[in-house]
């Protein structure tokens, strides 16, 4: 929009003007008319009527008036920032609108990780993984890879911030989860002091089962252990402080309660005996191994150090072609070695873990279920959250 003229420089072309003098043949001709005679009194004046008077001399707007009144395409319509020059950003507090960082000549082609990285300099108590940036303060948080260029937003970028609170990488928290349960179930199996009573001091159970378990209990967070250090490519680096608190709680905790039972000295073995046994440990070890493939196949679908996403499909290894059916086959083999496992030992706590563990894997599988659907057009509608035709 661009002001050509102001009131004070308005002209009032409602009264009539005297005109400039003779008018030239080409004005005549611009107005379709030809010159009339000079006898053509009546008619001469109607035409000189019609010919527009003389316009004052072109101004000159002044340079207040021309700021307020030009506006760009990006101020106005939100349009994208012309590439290749340097942007501003501008980061408030999300909560209370507060500016907390001006970032001048920042470059276009600038991910939201390193616009993370500028802000950090200038607020070091939030470093990188405790920022969410966001364009809407109750919006999405930006994922670091998106480019400042290609973002909605004008030659000054506006963003929101909220702090994601203390982080801990994922690494640490399942190696933290997992080496708990391993070590406690330990102190149980072996009958430390002051757990049973002083008669059942380091004595072992007549039980083979109990052996037995013992091996498998150990056996699934060792492997566990194992694939968080070497097979597990996490897509996000850390996660909040306070759920390694949680999570600890419930996997520990669970842990020395199945312990407590089924190492005590009153325990009794299965109901079947040793069919039973046999049964739940093949079930067992089945799961354990289908639970492993599935780990490896999704690891092969992600290059060390990127985020890549793709569509998991089965392999030359027969347990992924659980994956025609179901989206999260890995947790559908978790729950199978903790059924078999509940199994083996005939132990309601063991029971209870279980059924807490499918709940919660449930609600995982249907999140990651819906991300597939959204992200891949092509994704395989056959295919269920957790349970094959069911769940």
């Amino acid at each position: 929009m661009i002001c050509l003229w102001d009131s004070q420089n308005s002209w009032d072309f409602s009264k009539p003007r005297e005109p400039c003098g003779p008018e030239p043949a080409e004005a005549w001709a611009a107005l379709g008319l030809s010159r009339p005679p000079p006898e053509a009194g009546p008619t001469l004046h109607r035409a000189r009527r019609e010919v527009p008077p003389c316009l004052p001399p072109r101004v000159s707007l002044p340079p207040v008036l021309s700021r307020r009144c030009v506006h760009s395409k990006a101020s106005v319509l939100g349009d994208p920032a012309p590439r290749g020059r340097p942007q501003e950003v501008e980061i408030l507090d999300a909560k209370t609108r507060e500016k907390l960082c001006f970032l001048d000549k920042v470059e276009p082609h600038a991910t939201i990780a390193e616009i993370k990285n500028l802000f950090t300099k200038t607020h070091p108590q939030w470093y990188p993984a405790r920022q969410s940036l966001r364009l809407d303060p109750k919006g999405k948080s930006l994922k670091d890879e998106d480019v400042l260029q290609k973002l909605p937003v004008g030659t000054t970028a506006t963003l929101y911030f909220r702090d994601l609170g203390a982080q801990i990488s994922w690494v640490t928290v399942f190696l933290t989860e997992y080496a708990g349960p391993l070590f406690i179930y330990l102190l149980f199996y072996f009958r430390v002091p002051f757990i049973y009573g002083h008669k059942y001091d380091f004595t072992s159970s007549r039980h083979t089962v109990v052996h037995l378990a013992c091996i498998c209990h150990s056996f699934h967070y060792i492997k566990r252990l194992l694939e968080t250090l070497f097979v597990h490519r996490f897509s996000h680096g850390t996660m909040p402080l306070r759920n390694i608190f949680k999570n600890c709680t419930y996997y520990w905790g669970f842990a020395a309660w199945m312990a407590y039972y089924i190492n005590h000295p009153l325990y009794t073995p299965p109901t079947y005996g040793a069919q039973q046994v046999k049964l739940a440990l093949a079930i067992f070890v089945i799961c354990q191994l289908g639970n492993f493939s599935i780990h490896m196949a999704l690891r092969d679908l992600r290059p060390a150090g990127s985020k890549t996403r793709k569509i998991p499909y089965p392999t030359k290894n027969p347990f992924t072609w659980l994956f025609l059916l179901v989206s999260c086959p890995n947790y559908t083999y978790e729950v199978g070695s903790w059924i078999g496992f509940a199994i083996m030992t005939q132990c309601l706590p063991v029971a209870l873990f279980s059924l807490v563990g499918f709940t919660q894997m449930t609600i995982w599988a249907k999140g990651k279920h819906r991300s597939y659907l959204k992200e891949f057009r092509d994704y395989p509608p056959l295919r269920m959250p957790i349970i094959p035709f069911l769940l």
